[in-house]
């Protein structure tokens, strides 16, 4: 401890441990972002925040204001939303929607979901909307509330159009809405076909290449245009641990599915989640001035989970850094420092420290006496003892 004027910083090191970092996974995506979700960690940023035209990826989007329609009772999921012709002539992917036909809300999900479906999008879009304009409006001031800085949407599909853009984390952000907000409907995106009304029966597989081969994979979306080339918003959970991850740029189906295969693989296998801190566990007591105890414990509001790089398990160095002697009264819960944890190869994490239980302030007797054992420590400290 240092005395600086009337002001001391303490740092109480948990562990201190160093090891080389995992070695860096080196992509072929032009832009990349993994999100471990368990501890909230980036594990891959590659121009993660430049616009690029997102193709079908943008569905997401869509898909989020009909959970969010559905959730409100604006529509049911078996509502019933009628077919344009606008709808009918969209080109690309499709469900082979027609005039005549009235699709529910549940068999439109499906549709853009599975089949990827652009008429299913613009049906969506009237059916909530209007019009596709007034729906890509909507959708443009929703991913405003939501944090998505990077997106602009100009229509429900991802069909290409100038000024039609999403960032990668943007896509991967919109993943993990979906997956925390509506997990019921979420479970969509993990069917791996749907025939509807039989068809084009050679059209009823989802395109998402990770959902067949036994890696936890249970979503997002698939994109392509010649301009955007192959991307891919997807997810995976292995032994109750999530990534979210998000590649674009790719040059073929085949190169999207071996790249997206090479980041899960590496993501549950490069990194070992540990717990440093159980919930409710004591990390540090910091002296308190004036109050009715000497000390008062300092906790993490939920714990702390990280990650460890491959061949670094358990070396992390974790400081409890704070201001001090506290000044009471003190209430529980009260942030009064930092856990600053440094881990080799990640950006680490800062987490406000709390503390435990509340410190009344002394009564004039107590305050007096803190008084004199202080002056009496600041004239050991100005003799050097």
């Amino acid at each position: 401890m240092r005395a600086i004027l009337s002001r001391i910083v303490f740092a109480v090191v948990i562990a201190a441990v160093w090891t080389p970092a995992a070695r860096a996974f080196d992509t072929n995506a032009r832009e990349a972002w993994v999100f471990d979700v368990p501890t909230g960690t980036v594990l891959m940023d590659k121009n993660a925040d430049t616009p690029q035209p997102p193709a079908s990826m943008s569905k997401l989007m869509t898909l989020y204001m009909l959970f969010e329609a559905v959730r409100e009772g604006r529509v049911a999921m078996d509502t019933r939303f009628p077919v344009s012709t606008k709808a009918r002539q969209m080109q690309g992917s499709t469900m082979f929607l027609n005039e005549r036909d009235r699709p529910t809300v549940e068999e439109l999900i499906k549709g853009i979901i599975v089949l990827s479906g652009n008429d299913a999008c613009v049906v969506v879009a009237e059916g909530l909307a209007g019009t596709e304009e007034e729906f890509a409006r909507q959708m443009n001031e929703r991913a405003t509330t939501l944090g998505l800085t990077q997106s602009h949407f100009v229509n429900a599909s991802g069909w290409p159009a100038p000024g039609h853009v999403m960032s990668a984390r943007d896509l991967g952000m919109l993943a993990l809405y979906l997956i925390r907000d509506y997990p019921e409907l979420y479970r969509n995106f993990a069917l791996t076909e749907f025939p509807f009304d039989n068809r084009a029966p050679a059209n009823r597989f989802n395109r998402n290449p990770l959902l067949a081969l036994g890696i936890g994979a249970d979503g997002l979306k698939t994109g392509h245009t010649s301009e955007a080339g192959h991307g891919l918003v997807g997810s995976a959970v292995q032994d109750g641990r999530r990534i979210v991850f998000v590649i674009t740029g790719l040059e073929t189906a085949e190169a999207r599915a071996e790249e997206a295969e090479r980041i899960v693989n590496w993501a549950f296998r490069q990194f070992t989640m540990r717990t440093l801190v159980p919930k409710g566990e004591i990390v540090a007591q910091a002296p308190v001035w004036l109050g009715t105890a000497s000390r008062v414990g300092l906790t993490t509001a939920e714990g702390v989970n990280v990650l460890i790089p491959a061949g670094a398990a358990g070396h992390v160095k974790a400081e409890a850094v704070f201001d001090g002697p506290v000044e009471a009264p003190i209430d529980s819960g009260q942030k009064l420092g930092d856990l600053v944890v440094t881990i080799p190869g990640t950006a680490g994490a800062t987490l406000p420290l709390l503390a435990v239980s509340d410190v009344p302030r002394a009564g004039v007797v107590g305050r007096l006496q803190g008084a004199a054992m202080r002056l009496g420590r600041r004239a050991i400290d100005a003799v050097g003892g």
